[in-house]
């Protein structure tokens, strides 16, 4: 189950030469977000559906909460699958909303 608290919380601007999260930092905040892993510089998850049509309403709900926060994933949608990569291009790698934004989609699921 994802971090309520994260889920409440919203992305916030990151200035121009803020550093990339530290190894701790993201091994702290991936075990606030489930089934995650790490690699590439980003964040990323593999969700799995009944059909294509429930695989689509998760898409388009990914898309209306990247809209909202501003903060945008790389997706890949298959017939039941929709793979998620957060990483933040500002800081050339992980920021706290990538993990803000993985609890979102994560708790579209539960």
């Amino acid at each position: 189950m994802c971090d309520n608290t994260m889920v409440m919380e919203p992305c916030r601007p990151i200035a121009e030469g803020t550093p990339a999260l530290s190894d701790h930092d993201v091994g702290h905040l991936l075990s606030h977000v489930d089934d995650w892993s790490t690699g590439d510089g980003c964040i990323e998850k593999i969700y799995r559906f009944e059909d294509h049509y429930q695989t689509m309403a998760f898409a388009n709900a990914v898309a209306w909460i990247s809209h909202r926060e501003d903060h945008h994933p790389e997706m890949v949608i298959g017939y039941d699958t929709c793979t998620l990569r957060y990483s933040t291009h500002t800081v050339d790698g992980l920021s706290r909303n990538d993990f803000l934004c993985a609890a979102k989609a994560d708790h579209l699921v539960e």
